[in-house]
């Protein structure tokens, strides 16, 4: 008589287990910070020191511990980019302006524009 050989369950897939989706969501709402810091030294002389901080969490609770950086940086909000595009323009108009009261005739307005 023979027996069939029993293989362990993939993880994840037993009664009290949990899959990647479940740990995903407590970490995203929970959030993780990962630290550590990299040294290099020679002869006691420290060369280089490089400090590594990563928190995974949800944009959600990331707001909520007042992290919003990717708001205001133009390469990755469209909605910053559009501010930072008016406040230089703002600026060039100040310039325009001012040269036009330095040299009054020879700066044409935008009604004497062609």
């Amino acid at each position: 008589m023979t027996t069939a050989s029993r293989f362990p369950e993939p993880y994840g897939q037993s009664g009290g287990g949990a899959n990647l989706a479940d740990i995903l969501e407590r970490v995203l709402d929970k959030g993780v910070v990962i630290a550590g810091d990299i040294k290099i030294n020679l002869l006691d002389i420290e060369l280089l020191t490089i400090k590594l901080r990563l928190v995974v969490a949800s944009v959600d609770k990331a707001k909520e511990m007042g992290i919003d950086w990717w708001e205001t940086d133009p390469a990755l909000s469209s909605r910053a980019r559009q501010n930072e595009l008016a406040k230089e323009n703002a600026e060039l108009r100040e310039r325009l302006e001012r040269l036009q009261e330095l040299a009054p005739g020879s700066v044409p307005t935008e009604e004497e524009a062609p």
